[in-house]
């Protein structure tokens, strides 16, 4: 029975929904009605709230064209018919700090109590192309992630980790050729050949022009690289994800949920666009396109945009770029809880922040995740915060009955909205970002980058206004006599030293005339405009180090300077 036609009595008023012989009087809700909050009118975002939502809010909304059962074109509703009933979601906790030893061991140590994928943390000198013995890589060897100068490191990072069994996901940029080389070569040594070797490498170079920095060669080349990996894994590493798409920095930088979806899946169109100019069929490498999300803390926001994301990306690759497999349109991600809401302020409350954003993860869908231990405000995460984070994920599997049913809150007068407004301000920016010539071209403009700029701006001084709280920073706080003291962390400066001897003693036991050789041919790759991966992988079978591919790429491609955004 439609609502007009429901029994209700003349006049009679319901929630704020007023009826008069029996049909709803549809009137305009004021912006606020008197005695509601100004904070609670808007999304984290800043996309406006209605004091709640109905059957008129979702008019337009046709199910086989907009949801789809879980399972089904455009997968609003999941990527699997049976979602988590079928595989629970892959619980990959990120770790990496010190010496490749050290991490080898939090691995083995996650991987005794649950997690069932790895996730490589790389120090800053790995992820800006430094040996850890260059002039700028003092002080920072293993301190933000694992060192990793040379094929003997990637060797310590697995030993006794069988990569035909554990799927791997690397989170590196700039240099991620020069990684996915090292990892095909470990395998290699275990006599795991490319083609069993899982994972995924993060890849994505323009998200690091956006918001991440830690970029080194200039757009073009970086972007050539990247298809590089593509083109070398679609032939020859069918289970591998050679780039993982990722609005998590974007959104950590200070964008909003929706300038993180569309930016991410901006980039995603540019990576795509560039292998089908490489002459790459549409169908032989995106099925293993992924991308990566931020899980922020508006709960409803957040599984909003996992929805929009998946139907967008789905349109996209079936309607503009005309693939045929089914897999080509599902849109894969991972989800890492958001690291900017932590606070250092009570830092026992991030439990709390983390349980909520890995549960809105669940609950939009995704296909692994990590959560964020609660002492990462002050320091990389002890053994027991990372073991108290995994077990976050493992109520939320086993316990909480949120996994029993795929896309439990689809229908939902509000989430539908919601996913509807999302894909609507997301395909605006879009939009734009292809009017100035490709995400390229707005980067150099410095657009993204300042659309950023200001959506951080604007949320830091609703923190210090007040207008938005958190909880123990500007509400709620305790004297900080009160605060009880997290153990956290500490890496060995020794460490650094370690780290140098091990890369000297490399470079002293190897075949200097066999580097030089498979540095020469890697130049000479990059002049011809060749797919580097091959002499990548010779040059690390050789023992080069990071350092010297990194240079050796440099003299060929120059680097990157960003201009300063005003």
């Amino acid at each position: 029975m439609s609502e007009a036609g429901r029994a209700y009595p003349p006049g009679a008023r319901l929630g704020k929904m007023l009826w008069r012989d029996g049909e709803r009087i549809m009137g305009a809700m004021p912006a606020r009605p008197e005695g509601e909050r100004a904070r609670d009118a808007t999304t984290l975002s800043g996309l406006p709230l209605k004091g709640f939502y109905g059957p008129h809010d979702v008019a337009d909304l046709d199910y086989e064209r907009d949801l789809g059962d879980p399972g089904v074109y455009p997968f609003t509703r999941g990527i699997h018919p049976t979602m988590y009933r079928g595989r629970l979601w892959t619980m990959r906790q990120f770790a990496g700090f010190g010496t490749a030893e050290e991490t080898n061991a939090r691995f083995h140590y996650l991987l005794e109590h649950g997690q069932t994928g790895l996730s490589v943390a790389f120090d800053l000198p790995t992820l800006m192309g430094y040996d850890s013995d260059h002039p700028r890589a003092r002080g920072e060897v293993g301190r933000e992630g694992v060192a990793v100068d040379s094929l003997a490191d990637m060797e310590r990072l697995f030993e006794g980790i069988p990569l035909d069994r554990v799927s791997t996901s690397m989170t590196i940029n700039g240099p991620a050729a020069i990684l996915m080389a090292m990892y095909v070569v470990v395998g290699e040594k275990q006599g795991v050949p490319p083609e069993k070797l899982s994972g995924t490498l993060q890849n994505d170079i323009l998200k690091e022009y956006i918001a991440q920095k830690e970029f080194i060669f200039p757009p073009e080349p970086s972007l050539k690289l990247v298809v590089d990996t593509i083109e070398f894994a679609t032939r020859h590493m069918p289970r591998w994800n050679t780039v993982s798409i990722s609005g998590y920095h974007i959104r950590e930088a200070g964008s909003t949920a929706v300038q993180e979806l569309a930016f991410t899946l901006a980039d995603g169109l540019t990576y795509v666009e560039a292998c089908l100019q490489r002459g790459l069929d549409i169908d032989s490498f995106a099925p293993r396109l992924s991308f990566f999300f931020n899980s922020h803390l508006d709960f409803f926001e957040e599984i909003a945009k996992f929805r929009a994301a998946r139907r967008m990306w789905a349109r996209f690759m079936r309607e503009r770029y005309g693939a045929r497999n089914p897999r080509s349109w599902m849109l894969r991600f991972h989800t890492q809880t958001a690291g900017c809401s932590l606070t250092a302020q009570q830092p026992e409350v991030n439990v709390v922040r983390v349980t909520l954003q890995a549960l809105a993860a669940v609950l939009g869908g995704t296909q692994s995740l990590h959560t964020n231990a609660l002492d990462e405000a002050l320091s990389l995460p002890t053994a027991e915060a990372a073991r108290l984070a995994l077990r976050t994920q493992q109520v939320i599997a086993e316990e909480s009955g949120v996994a029993s049913v795929a896309d439990p809150l689809g229908g939902s007068y509000f989430v539908e909205a919601l996913t509807d407004e999302m894909e609507r301000r997301a395909m605006e920016y879009i939009e734009r970002i292809e009017a100035m010539g490709g995400v390229i071209a707005a980067i150099r403009k410095g657009f993204l980058q300042r659309e950023i700029a200001e959506a951080a701006y604007r949320y830091q001084r609703e923190v210090a206004d007040g207008q938005r709280v958190v909880v123990g920073v500007n509400k709620y706080v305790i004297p900080s006599s009160e605060e009880k003291p997290v153990p956290i962390l500490r890496i060995d400066p020794e460490l650094e030293r370690k780290q140098v001897e091990r890369l000297q003693q490399v470079r002293r036991s190897r075949d200097e005339r066999r580097v030089r050789q498979a540095l020469e041919a890697l130049g000479a790759a990059a002049r011809r405009g060749d797919n580097v991966m091959p002499a990548l992988i010779e040059s690390v079978r050789a023992y080069a180090t990071l350092g010297e591919m990194v240079d050796t790429l440099k003299a060929v491609y120059g680097v990157y300077t960003e201009e300063a955004i005003l």
